[in-house]
C-alpha cells in the first residue's frame, strides 16, 4: 500500500517537473519584445502667433469649419463672431473662447477644436557644415534629422556628422551644449530628438577648423551635455 503511494507521488512529481520544464522552454523560444520610441508630440502650451495656421473645427457646424491664417497683427475673422485676437494663446484657451462666443447668442453646448496646423513663430538656426545655412521656421515638432534637412543636409565633403551640436538656452542665462551623432541617428542606433525654438543646430567639420570649437570660443557661457 505504501508501494503504491510512492508510485502515485512518483508519478506526480515527474510530470510537475516535465510540465515546469516545458514551460521554462516555451519562456525562452519566446523572442524578447521591442519597446518602440513614442513619436514626438506638439507642444501643448504653444502660444499661436502671427502667421501661424490655424485648423478650427465646430461640430456639426460646416461653415465655421475652416482653416484660417494669423494676420500680423494677431488676429482672424470668422462668421459670427468676427474679429478675434488669439496671439499668446493657446490652442485650448481659443477654443474655449470661441465656445464661449458662440453660445453666447447663436447656439448651445457648442463644441469647437482649434488645433496649430503651422508654427512660424518658433524658428531654429542651422549652422556649420551644412548646404544651406539659416534660420529656419518649426511647422511644428520638428527632430534634429529634420531640422539639418531644412539646411538641405549637411555638407558630404566636409561635414562630421559623429558630431552634431544643439545649442539651447537656459533660465540662468547661459547655453547648454548637447552633442549627438547624427550617424547613429540614422541607423537606428539612437533616437532622433527633438529641436526646440531658438535651438542652434551646428554641424562640425570634420578638417583641422572645427566650426564648434569658433562658436564655442564665441559663447564662453557653455555648458557641455552627451545625451545617453
Amino acid at each position: 500500500m505504501k508501494f503504491g503511494r510512492f508510485l502515485v507521488l512518483t508519478a506526480a512529481t515527474s510530470l510537475l517537473l516535465a510540465s515546469q520544464t516545458q514551460a521554462g522552454d516555451k519562456r525562452k523560444a519566446e523572442p524578447a519584445m521591442s519597446v518602440p520610441i513614442p513619436a514626438a508630440t506638439p507642444t501643448v502650451d504653444y502660444k499661436i502667433g502671427p502667421n501661424d495656421t490655424l485648423d478650427i473645427t465646430v461640430f456639426q457646424v460646416p461653415d465655421l469649419t475652416r482653416t484660417v491664417q494669423v494676420d500680423t497683427g494677431g488676429n482672424i475673422m470668422l462668421p459670427l463672431v468676427g474679429k478675434v485676437s488669439v496671439i499668446g494663446r493657446t490652442a485650448n484657451e481659443l477654443s474655449d473662447s470661441l465656445k464661449a462666443q458662440l453660445e453666447k447668442s447663436y447656439m448651445k453646448n457648442a463644441l469647437v477644436t482649434v488645433t496649430v496646423k503651422e508654427m512660424t513663430t518658433h524658428r531654429v538656426t542651422v549652422d556649420g557644415a551644412v548646404n544651406q545655412p539659416g534660420v529656419y521656421p518649426l511647422a511644428g515638432p520638428t527632430s534634429l534629422m529634420q531640422a539639418v534637412a531644412l539646411a538641405r543636409g549637411p555638407d558630404t565633403h566636409v561635414a562630421n556628422l559623429k558630431r552634431v551640436v544643439v545649442f539651447r538656452g537656459s533660465d540662468t542665462g547661459t547655453r547648454v551644449a548637447t552633442v549627438y551623432n547624427l550617424q547613429d541617428i540614422r541607423s537606428g542606433k539612437a533616437p532622433d530628438p527633438e529641436v526646440h525654438a531658438d535651438d542652434i543646430v551646428v554641424v562640425d567639420s570634420s578638417g583641422v577648423r572645427s566650426f564648434v570649437r569658433d562658436f564655442s570660443n564665441a559663447f564662453p557661457l557653455i555648458t557641455w551635455l552627451r545625451p545617453y
